[in-house]
Formats: structure tokens, sequence, C-alpha cells
């Protein structure tokens, strides 16, 4: 993924010669940052180290495709929309200025072009298989498991429930979704979730209360 991420064609080359055209003030965050910190990678990433480009697409590309797949529905698609995520973020490097998360900045990414694709093939799209089965706690939709092999019956049920999520979860208005991907999927705090949506973190708190009041609403028979 990195190598075709890095591909000269795509990016375009002399990029080691960047970091005397970098804002004194991006540079001099790069001294006050933890060196260790995604952002002060992202940092590097803009004076021309390729390597830590590398390092940043090892990272999260897999946690991009597993949100964007989440988001589109198709596996191709998600991995393709992964691709391009990673691809702005390099040709984005000269305006970052780690003034949010690096996470932040990149699922804003994502999240724009998921939504950009959603609308562009909103007539196209086919009814995809989808797996939405981290634990839930809010919702108390997540399937127990036994220990022990489960019966048919059981099979059945658990499967009738993640099948009701799945419906259910992927019905919400889209920003609702997108915040219920986001905080129970990928682990993220209301405030990250706030600066993606551009929300504040009680408007999100409210957004999410509203997501998870339907699904208990619609998944009541499962509960």
């Amino acid at each position: 993924m990195a190598t075709l991420v890095l591909d000269n064609s795509a990016l375009g080359a002399g990029t080691a010669s960047r970091l005397d055209s970098r804002p004194k003030t991006s540079l001099g965050l790069m001294g006050a940052l933890d060196p260790a910190s995604d952002a002060a990678i992202m940092l590097r990433v803009a004076t021309g180290d390729e390597s830590s480009f590398n390092y940043l697409v090892g990272k999260y590309h897999r946690a991009m495709i597993h949100f964007l797949f989440r988001m589109v529905r198709n596996q191709a698609i998600a991995e393709e929309l992964a691709q391009e995520v990673f691809l702005r973020v390099y040709r984005s490097r000269e305006s970052y200025r780690a003034e949010a998360k690096f996470t932040t900045w990149l699922y804003r990414i994502a999240t724009n072009l998921a939504v950009n694709h959603a609308r562009d093939t909103k007539h196209e799209r086919s009814a995809q298989t989808i797996y939405l089965d981290a634990p839930d706690e809010e919702t108390g939709t997540t399937p127990d498991v036994a220990d022990d092999e489960p019966s048919v019956e059981q099979r059945l049920m658990r499967d009738e429930r993640m099948a009701a999520i799945r419906t259910h979860v992927m019905a919400l208005p889209e920003r609702q979704r997108m915040a219920v991907l986001m905080h129970k999927y990928q682990g993220m705090d209301y405030r990250q979730i706030g600066e993606v949506l551009k929300l504040s973190e009680s408007a999100t708190k409210s957004l999410l209360f509203r997501a998870y009041q339907t699904l208990r609403d619609k998944l009541k028979d499962f509960v």
C-alpha cells in the first residue's frame, strides 16, 4: 500500500527540497510536539520524509478500510477510497498545521470522501454484506456468544439479530450513522467526532443520543 501511495507518478517528485518553503509556524511546532506523535510525524512528511509517511500509512491503512467499508458497503470501493485518503493526506502535507489531532484530520478526509461517493453513486448502490459486530454496550445489541458451540437455533437468532443491527444502523440519517460508526466501531470520543463532523461536543452528544435512541426503539425485540 505505502509503495503504491508513494509512486512518483501519483505524488510528484522533489519533496526533499520542501523544508525551506515550510511556514515558520509549522516548523516551530515540530519542536513543541512529542516527536513520536502522529502530528510530529506528519510534519516530518511535509519536509520530504517519505519513511514517516509510510509509517502513517501502515498504522492507519487497515482502520481506514474498515471505516470506509462500513460507510460505502463495498470492500473494493473501500480499498480504493482508502488509497485516495492517503493520496490526499500526502498532497495536503504542506497545509497540515497540527492544530487538531492527526486522526481527526484523517477521518475528516475519509468521511468527506465516503459521503461524496455515496451521493454520487446513490442510484447504483447494491446491497452488500457489512459487518457491524463490535460490542455495543449502549444499545445492548451485541450477541452473547457461549463458550461452547451454539445450537442451530442460537445461531439463527444471532444471525437475525446481527442482520437487524446492520439494517438499522445503516438506515440512520447520514450524520447519525457516521457518528455511530466512529463512536462504537472506531473508538473515537465525542470531541474527536465533533471535530470530524464540525459540531460542538454537546451537539455531538445530542446527535449520538438520538441515534442510539432510534436503535433502541428499532431493536427492542432483540434486546
